[in-house]
């Protein structure tokens, strides 16, 4: 039976699945950061890069699928996010890709498929956009490139859970465990007025690129998503129906099918 957690009751309770044995783990002091990572399977190389305030262990239901399909899955856990340490420098988009470079050549790994969720997905077409060299391709998902992308914020219990799920993960993974409200504000600061990209950046974007956005993203407006998919060269838009922001942990099957069905166009 498809996994369903459409209220995000099971993630706020249990986080979601956990993470198989990695087949390399390790650590990579990169520009002020101890960045953590992770590799699963083997095969061709696709990184996944998590959301603001998550951590690597958010993409424990695609893991599995993806090194089922045959796919080398490499995760990440962003700077100051979960594993990962930080210096005192504010957080910036432009910084993160840089520490995703840095693990690639630590793996010894020419090129990805980059995957990216809300942050994630900002870091991953930046990638795409500055390190076309390094990405076959990027999956963009629930992400915004400017600050007019985004909804006005709305509370509510599926937001609340999350939430709350990222604060106990924090707690038990950070080695800064009790600074998780000065975390929560570097990151808002960052997303407050970052990322800002023009039509023209866009336009230099030379990877195929899949924009997803989810029916009822709580987040990110209809309307940017599809002035992405107009503004980048070779990309294609695609609708998650009856799932919000958190889609991958809501209805991994149904996101799942939809990832598997873009690497493999991509990389046929």
């Amino acid at each position: 039976m498809d996994h369903h957690d459409d209220d995000l009751r099971k993630f706020e309770a249990h986080g979601a699945t956990p993470l198989p044995a990695a087949r390399d783990e390790g650590r990579l002091a990169h520009d002020g950061a101890e960045i953590w990572y992770a590799t699963f399977g083997a095969g061709l190389p696709v990184i996944l890069l998590h959301g603001g305030l998550g951590h690597g262990g958010n993409w424990g239901f695609q893991v599995p699928a993806l090194v089922k399909a045959g796919y080398r899955v490499v995760v990440i856990d962003s700077r100051g996010h979960g594993r990962s340490s930080r210096d005192e420098r504010p957080y910036k988009y432009e910084l993160m890709p840089s520490d995703v470079l840095a693990v690639m050549d630590r793996l010894h790994l020419k090129k990805a498929a980059m995957v990216g969720w809300n942050d994630g997905a900002c870091v991953a077409l930046i990638l795409g956009m500055k390190a076309a060299d390094r990405a076959t391709g990027v999956f963009f998902f629930g992400c915004n490139m400017d600050p007019g992308g985004t909804r006005e914020f709305e509370p509510s219990p599926v937001i609340d859970r999350c939430f709350s799920r990222h604060a106990r993960d924090y707690a038990e993974l950070s080695a800064t465990p009790d600074r998780f409200d000065a975390f929560v504000e570097a990151v808002g600061l960052m997303m407050k007025t970052e990322p800002n990209y023009t039509v023209a950046d866009l336009a230099r974007t030379r990877v195929p690129v899949a924009i997803v956005q989810s029916e009822h993203d709580e987040f990110i407006r209809p309307e940017h998503a599809s002035y992405l998919a107009r503004s980048i060269p070779a990309s294609q838009l695609i609708i998650l129906p009856d799932v919000s922001h958190f889609a991958p942990l809501q209805r991994p099957g149904q996101f799942n099918s939809v990832l598997l069905a873009f690497l493999e166009e991509m990389h046929s």
